[in-house]
């Protein structure tokens, strides 16, 4: 096993590895929304509905949710792939420019790594004219050979020139993962966005990816989002984590804090299915989320097991869980939950 290929361990928050709460974020989102109208006269579909994040150069942000909480369309905002409705995303503290030649340049800072690796890859392609194709397009004036050699070999596939020649038939499933990931690397980004990196992988490679991204992080400074639903993964790369429900953000905070003392209902709800959690399974009651009818007050209410079991009414906030929207969450590092039954529990 090589040395890019190693377990995690449980150093992985040293706190070398994160950066200060003082350095300005790389990427901020604020106050973004992106709606989807609906087919003949349907409803509006709001599936970013106010979103603030903060990214800052060296940190990987785990954001995770069920599906269709909104996820990848925010991710894709990011990436300036959506044009968002209202709100605006900035990139080292300007505004994103979405004319094409804006956009082309920073998709050279900003590289998106997919989830299905065989899906990602053109199989007529070359391992080395799939890692060169990003050169190729922004008009790379290097030694491409150079720059595919090491993508390649920081992604973990060395000797590179073994690759080069191979197609993606001809590689496992965590090569293949490695070649996509190589191929965001070969424009040197800042952050990458990675949408369920590791889903599509058999378990005894997900520790390897994992590990690849935390010395990339570790090795180049790189920021990263992990789209994920999967909070087993949050927990071992993340240094913060951003819980997201039908369109917005409703938990956030250190990774650490937020797994391990979850304030939202719904967070506490997504803890409890995993195999270590201690009790019972937390069943939520109501439909799973539609972002073209957002429910009244806090948008989870409708499934919210401290409202169904009475605790909400005993504390007094259920009229303020059914009727009263919880502010959208900043977009910091701090501890921040949108919820007015764990807002009552605070002194004070």
């Amino acid at each position: 096993m090589s040395e890019d290929q190693q377990p995690l361990t449980e150093d992985r928050h040293a706190p070398a590895s994160a950066p200060p709460d003082t350095t300005p974020p790389l990427l901020t989102a604020e106050g973004l929304h992106v709606a989807f109208p609906g087919r003949q006269g349907a409803p509006t579909a709001r599936a970013v509905d106010g979103v603030d994040l903060d990214i800052r150069p060296g940190e990987i942000i785990a954001l995770v949710g069920e599906s269709g909480c909104g996820k990848t369309t925010l991710a894709r905002s990011l990436l300036g792939l959506v044009r968002p409705t209202a709100g605006r995303v900035s990139f080292g503290g300007k505004p994103l420019d979405y004319s094409s030649r804006a956009l082309k340049a920073y998709r050279g800072r900003v590289q998106l790594v997919l989830q299905d690796p065989s899906g990602s890859l053109n199989p007529r392609h070359t391992v080395y004219d799939a890692v060169a194709e990003g050169l190729r397009i922004h008009g790379y004036a290097g030694d491409e050979r150079a720059a595919v050699a090491g993508a390649l070999s920081r992604a973990g596939l060395r000797p590179p020139e073994r690759f080069f020649l191979s197609y993606p038939h001809e590689l496992s499933g965590g090569q293949r993962q490695r070649v996509v990931i190589a191929g965001a690397l070969v424009l040197e980004p800042e952050l990458i966005v990675a949408d369920e990196p590791v889903a599509s992988l058999d378990a005894s490679v997900r520790g390897e990816i994992l590990a690849l991204l935390l010395r990339l992080r570790a090795e180049l400074g790189l920021s990263a989002l992990v789209v994920t639903h999967d909070l087993g993964l949050a927990w071992n790369i993340a240094d913060r984590v951003a819980v997201m429900y039908l369109g917005r953000i409703v938990e956030t905070g250190a990774v650490e804090q937020v797994l391990s003392a979850p304030q939202h209902p719904y967070t506490q709800a997504l803890l409890s299915v995993l195999p270590e959690a201690p009790g019972d399974p937390v069943v939520l009651t109501g439909e799973p989320p539609d972002p073209s009818r957002v429910p009244t007050g806090c948008r989870f209410h409708v499934r919210c097991q401290i409202l169904a079991s009475g605790e909400a009414e005993r504390a007094g906030i259920a009229s303020a869980c059914r009727n009263e929207d919880p502010a959208v969450l900043g977009g910091g590092s701090g501890e921040q939950v949108a919820c007015h039954w764990a807002r009552a529990k605070v002194p004070g």
